[in-house]
């Protein structure tokens, strides 16, 4: 029995789940909002919430202890640079999860996690297609 044993296993390996999570972590924090399944998303939300910690911090010790889970130094910046000031006057809960449809492929419950400060902008298509018939 797995009493009390807490945690997302993902039907992955630990190797393969602990790179499946540093990249959803990354690409969250590159893009802001991206669209996975509800259980990798629940799983990788508090990934993020620690790594928006460490980027509040803003010490050298917390940029290397967020270097060596994200890999990327461009994604560490941007932690530390954009995303991390945005929060400064908020304790904790800088990500939400919103669940939508489900995947055509296989069933699969979706959901979009972006950071709640995240402004969704509607492109006009009329507005598109004039700029490029101007081009």
């Amino acid at each position: 029995m797995r009493h009390l044993k807490g945690g997302f296993k993902l039907g992955r390996k630990p190797a393969h789940r602990k790179a499946l999570l540093r990249n959803l972590a990354g690409n969250l924090i590159e893009q802001n909002r991206i669209e996975t399944t509800i259980t990798k998303a629940k799983a990788v939300k508090p990934i993020v919430e620690k790594m928006v910690t460490l980027g509040k911090s803003g010490t050298l010790a917390s940029k290397r202890n967020a270097m060596a889970y994200l890999y990327k130094r461009k994604t560490v910046q941007k932690l530390f640079d954009e995303v991390a000031p945005r929060f400064m006057d908020r304790n904790g809960g800088y990500t939400r999860i919103i669940r939508t449809d489900f995947r055509k492929g296989d069933g699969a419950e979706m959901a979009i996690l972006e950071f709640v400060d995240y402004k969704y902008e509607v492109k006009d298509k009329k507005a598109t297609e004039k700029a490029k018939a101007k081009k």
